[in-house]
């Protein structure tokens, strides 16, 4: 089947992207508002796109009735947030945020979630997080009802456990971050496998006698 874009009701547009885009990663996104309130948010339309400069980008939408959400108007504000990775432990508590509470109710604290000071941002982080990255916004781009947030990573906090004794290398078995998939579905990253190229198109690279096969699982 083919589509034109041009012609497509938005959300029809919507359903295609996000059912065929995925899995993708999920942004809790907490900001502070200008009373000092605490704000939380997810955000699928997100992921890392840089390095040097280490950068973030959130897509982010208006309300039905065109007024900007409370994330989009304290980060306008503000210029800080912070973007915490979401796992199973808190699957549950990301989905409670992503209610549309009035703009005075901390959504990390009915979450039952724990709120602690960022090191660089006003922006609390979410304590039970495996990861978060603490942001300044580096651009802000407009398109209509959708706002595209670039932020740079100032500060990163990883939990102990997720990284290997030299803190280098991710436990693939312990952090196993969720992404949306389509509608209300989602997936673990629970059954992960090691992809190498082919050392024969390769001669020029260093082998190792232990190298991993083509294609090695890892967990799951």
């Amino acid at each position: 089947m083919d589509f034109d874009f041009a012609e497509l009701p938005e959300m029809d547009r919507y359903r295609l992207l996000t059912n065929f885009v995925g899995p993708r990663p999920i942004a809790l996104v907490t900001t502070i508002d200008e009373h000092g309130c605490n704000n939380a948010a997810p955000m699928s339309f997100f992921n890392v796109f840089s390095h040097e400069p280490p950068l973030l980008i959130l897509g982010m939408q208006t309300r039905p009735d065109g007024t900007a959400k409370d994330t989009v108007a304290n980060i306008r504000r503000s210029g800080e947030f912070v973007v915490h990775m979401v796992d199973m432990a808190i699957a549950s508590e990301m989905i409670v945020t992503g209610i549309n509470f009035p703009a005075d109710v901390d959504e990390i604290e009915l979450a039952g979630l724990t709120s602690t000071p960022s090191k660089k941002v006003a922006a609390p982080r979410i304590e039970e997080s495996p990861c978060a990255m603490e942001c300044r916004v580096s651009q802000i781009l407009d398109y209509g009802r959708r706002t595209i947030v670039i932020g740079e990573v100032v500060q990163m906090y990883v939990r102990d456990d997720c990284l290997d004794e030299r803190g280098r290398y991710v436990r693939p078995e312990v952090y196993q971050p969720i992404a949306r998939l389509h509608a209300d579905n989602y997936i673990v990253a629970a059954d992960q496998f090691v992809l190498k190229r082919p050392a024969e198109l390769f001669p020029q690279e260093e082998k190792t006698a232990n190298a991993a096969p083509k294609s090695e699982k890892v967990i799951g």
